[in-house]
């Protein structure tokens, strides 16, 4: 099992990556577990390899990082769970997809505990949810608001970054970019569903559902 390493304070994204950069490292020379690092970040912007500029609609708005990840414009900040998975796939199977595939089931597990379903769609990178609350699309097709995010990097096999999940944060900051560069959707939250849901009660269920969600052997 990864160690899991949960933070109480915000924690500036430099120090993430410099200390998501030692343990991959440690982890790649055999001398540090695997780790799973749950913790919220100030209110930021992320640009992913794949980012456009014309999607960063706010520049000035707050500070914008390059990640090194995959994907395209994400915001974190307070009451967002970030994720960083430091998980060696030598020992999971080098499986690329597999390995994606297996962290969007941790997500949707995670949301199960309460009640909440998501789910994948071709071509829109997250974990969407249904929303019949609000009117439908101008094609009349039902309204989706993404809930969770998800951006890894792999390094000789070991990953890093990981996924984000919206629990209670101020939705308003992600109107600064093109979140993941689509723009006929929104983003809602636990909270913003209805659902009073805690930091500390999603932890619990995302250590809950990892064994049974997140596929220990992929591609094996």
């Amino acid at each position: 099992m990864p160690e899991w390493i949960t933070s109480d304070t915000l924690v500036p994204y430099p120090d993430a990556l410099a200390f998501m950069e030692a343990r991959v490292a440690a982890i790649s020379a055999g001398t540090a577990d695997e780790a799973i690092w749950l913790l919220e970040h100030p209110p930021l912007y992320t640009a992913g390899t794949s980012a456009r500029a014309a999607d960063l609609t706010d520049p000035d708005r707050f500070p914008v990082f390059e990640a090194g990840r995959g994907g395209q414009y994400t915001y974190h900040g307070p009451g967002q769970r970030v994720v960083y998975v430091m998980l060696d796939l030598n020992k999971r199977g080098r499986d690329v997809r597999c390995f994606v595939q297996a962290l969007e089931n941790w997500v949707i597990g995670a949301l199960a505990e309460f009640n909440v379903k998501g789910e994948i769609r071709d071509g829109r990178v997250g974990v969407w949810v249904t929303r019949p609350d609000k009117p439908p699309m101008a094609d009349g097709t039902m309204r989706e608001d993404k809930i969770a995010a998800i951006g890894v990097k792999l390094r000789r096999w070991v990953s890093f970054h990981g996924i984000s999940i919206n629990v209670d944060p101020d939705l308003s900051h992600f109107s600064g970019i093109v979140p993941c560069g689509i723009r006929e959707h929104g983003v809602t939250s636990l909270v913003d569903l209805g659902l009073p849901v805690t930091m500390a009660d999603l932890d619990l269920a995302l250590k809950h559902r990892f064994e049974t969600d997140f596929s220990p052997q992929c591609g094996r």
